[in-house]
């Protein structure tokens, strides 16, 4: 399973397992996981990277009606998942 470095702005770097990748509208998504087990924690991340910036820059999407939107999508790439926000 792949991994990212996830750093916010105030705090100490998280490794992520992605899980799945999705592009909604021109905006790429990341479902990732903080445990490669069952029970780890999912987030979706929004690429925020601006085209000229050769790093990618993800947030968390923490908005409701974006974050059950990409979910639902997330849920239908991945069949044999719930994601239960």
């Amino acid at each position: 399973m792949e991994k990212i470095t996830f750093t916010p702005q105030e705090g100490e770097a998280v490794e992520f397992y992605i899980l799945e990748q999705t592009m909604i509208g021109g905006t790429n998504y990341l479902l990732v996981t903080d445990s490669e087990g069952e029970d780890g924690e999912a987030l979706i991340l929004r690429d925020v990277s601006e085209p000229e910036d050769p790093e990618a820059v993800y947030e968390i999407v923490e908005d409701d009606e974006t974050l059950n939107a990409v979910a639902a999508v997330f849920e239908k790439i991945m069949d044999d998942i719930d994601i239960i926000q």
